[in-house]
C-alpha cells in the first residue's frame, strides 16, 4: 500500500488546473523565481560593462518573449525564455570598441548597436526555422543526433556550475540550508510541498537569512515608500523602460553579435531535448523544431530591437520541471505574466536582489546540476553506444572544446573581432565531426519507444 501511495505521488501532473487556482499561482511564482536570478544577472553584469542595459526592460521581454514562443508552439512546450549568457561577450566586444566611428560613442549608443546584432541573431534563427521546414526536421535532426546534443546540454550544465559555485561559497552554511530544505521538500514532502521544493528553498533560507542578518537592504534608504523617482509601491511608465532605446544597425556590430547565434541556436536544440526528455514528449518533432526556432528567434529579435538582451530557453525552469512533475504549460505563463508586471516595479526587483548571493549558489547547485543530468539521461535513452570509437570521438571532442575554451575563441573579420563561446566551439566541432565521420546511422523519429522520455530516435 506504502508503494502504491509512493508511485502516485511521483506521477506527472500535465493539467495543472487540476490542482485549483492558487496552487496555480504558487507554481508560476516558483518558475519566476527559478528564473529571475539569471535573467536580472544579465543587465548587471551588462552594466558592468559599461553598458547601460535595463533590468526592466530585461524583464518585460523575457515575459513577452515567453508568452510569443507559447503561442508559435501551439502553447504545448513548458519553456521560459530569460535573457541568454551566451551574448555576454559580444556585449563586453561592443563595450570596448574604440575604432572609426565607436571612438567618441557614448556608452548608450553602443547598447543600440549592440542590440543591432540581436536582432540580425535572432533573425537567423528563423533562416534555420526555414531551412528545417524547408528540408523537414528528419534530415536536419541527422546532423544533431544524442551523441551531439547530449554532451552539449551536459555542457550548458557544467559551464554554469562555477557560477553557483561561486555564489554559494560566499556563506556555505547558508547555501547548504537551501539545498538541504529544497531536497527535504521533494524527497520527503507530501502534496503541494513536494512540488515547490525551489520555492520553498528560496524562501525558507531566506526567513533564516534575515534572522542571522544577511540580508542588506540599504539600498532602500534611497528609494521613496510611495513617492520619489523609483517609488517601492509604484510603477515605472512604459516609455520610461523602453523610450530611447530602438535598435541601430552597423556591419561591425553585427559581426560581433550575430555568430554568437550558432551557439544559442544548438543551446535551444539541446533545451528542446532536455525538455522533451524530461515530461516525455518529443517537442523536436511536435510542434515541430522550426516552431519552437521561429519562436525564440523573434521573441530575441523583438527584445534586441526595444534595447533588451537575446532570451533563451532557460535550463533553470526545466530543473524545475524534473523536481516539480508538473509539466503544465500554463504555470509557465504565469511566470511570464509575473516578469512582465514586475518589469515596471524597480523596488521589487531591488527586494529579489536582496536574497544573498549564497541562497541562489545553493538552488543553483540543484537546478544546474539536473540539467548536465537531464544531458546524461538523454544519451542513455537514446542508446547511445560508446564502445563505438565514432561516438567517442564525437562526444570527446565537444567535451573538450565546451570545458577548455573557457574564455571562447576570438578572431579578426576585417576591423571586427568575433568572439565565439566555448558552447559555440563544441556545437561547430560536434556538428562537423558528425557529418564527416563515416558511420552515422542515427535515424530521428524511428522506432521510438515511449516510455523512454529522452528517445527521439535510434542508432
Amino acid at each position: 500500500m506504502n508503494e502504491k501511495k509512493s508511485n502516485i505521488g511521483q506521477q506527472p501532473i500535465r493539467d495543472a488546473r487540476t490542482l485549483g487556482i492558487p496552487k496555480m499561482l504558487i507554481l508560476g511564482l516558483q518558475h519566476m523565481f527559478a528564473m529571475f536570478g539569471a535573467t536580472v544577472l544579465v543587465p548587471i553584469l551588462v552594466q558592468s560593462y559599461g553598458l547601460p542595459l535595463s533590468i526592466q526592460t530585461t524583464l518585460f521581454f523575457a515575459g513577452i518573449g515567453t508568452l510569443f514562443f507559447h503561442v508559435c508552439s501551439k502553447m504545448k512546450v513548458p519553456a521560459f525564455l530569460g535573457s541568454s549568457f551566451a551574448y555576454l561577450g559580444g556585449f563586453a566586444a561592443m563595450a570596448n570598441m574604440s575604432d572609426g566611428m565607436y571612438a567618441t560613442m557614448e556608452a548608450s549608443e553602443k547598447l543600440q548597436y549592440a542590440c543591432g546584432g540581436i536582432v540580425v541573431a535572432g533573425l537567423l534563427y528563423v533562416v534555420l526555422a526555414a531551412i528545417i521546414k524547408a528540408v523537414g526536421v528528419h534530415k536536419v535532426m541527422r546532423f544533431l543526433p544524442p551523441v551531439v546534443t547530449g554532451p552539449i546540454v551536459i555542457l550548458i550544465g557544467l559551464n554554469l556550475a562555477p557560477s553557483a559555485v561561486n555564489n554559494a561559497s560566499t556563506c556555505w552554511w547558508l547555501a547548504l540550508l537551501a539545498m538541504a530544505i529544497i531536497i527535504v521538500a521533494n524527497i520527503w514532502g507530501k502534496g503541494m510541498i513536494k512540488i515547490i521544493p525551489i520555492l520553498l528553498g528560496v524562501v525558507g533560507s531566506y526567513v533564516v537569512a534575515l534572522l542571522a542578518g544577511k540580508v542588506d537592504f540599504s539600498g532602500l534608504a534611497n528609494m521613496g515608500l510611495f513617492t520619489g523617482t523609483n517609488p517601492l509601491l509604484g510603477f515605472q511608465p512604459f516609455v520610461t523602460n523602453f523610450g530611447g532605446s530602438v535598435a541601430k544597425f552597423d556591419v561591425s556590430a553585427i559581426l560581433v553579435m550575430a555568430p554568437i547565434a550558432i551557439a544559442s541556436m544548438m543551446e535551444h536544440i539541446g533545451d528542446m531535448s532536455a525538455i522533451s526528455a524530461t515530461v516525455s514528449e518529443n517537442f523536436i518533432e511536435d510542434p515541430g523544431l522550426h516552431r519552437t526556432l521561429i519562436g525564440d528567434g523573434i521573441a530575441t529579435a523583438m527584445a534586441g530591437f526595444f534595447g533588451g538582451p537575446s532570451n533563451t530557453t532557460y535550463g533553470e525552469n526545466t530543473g524545475v520541471l524534473v523536481l516539480s512533475k508538473v509539466y503544465d504549460p500554463r504555470v509557465i505563463r504565469l511566470a511570464a505574466v509575473y516578469a512582465i508586471v514586475l518589469s515596471f516595479s524597480p523596488a521589487f526587483a531591488y527586494i529579489v536582489n536582496t536574497i544573498p548571493a549564497a541562497i541562489v549558489g545553493g538552488v543553483s547547485f540543484i537546478l544546474y546540476g539536473m540539467i548536465s543530468a537531464i544531458g546524461v539521461r538523454n544519451v542513455v535513452e537514446n542508446q547511445v553506444d560508446f564502445t563505438n570509437s565514432r561516438n567517442l570521438i564525437i562526444a570527446a571532442v565537444i567535451m573538450v572544446c565546451g570545458l577548455g575554451f573557457t574564455g571562447g575563441l576570438t578572431f579578426q573579420v576585417g576591423s571586427a573581432s568575433i568572439t565565439l563561446t566555448s558552447l559555440a566551439i563544441a556545437a561547430i566541432a560536434g556538428i562537423i565531426l558528425n557529418a564527416i565521420l563515416p558511420g552515422n546511422d542515427f535515424n530521428f523519429g524511428e522506432n521510438t519507444n515511449s516510455k523512454a522520455s529522452g528517445n527521439l530516435g535510434q542508432y
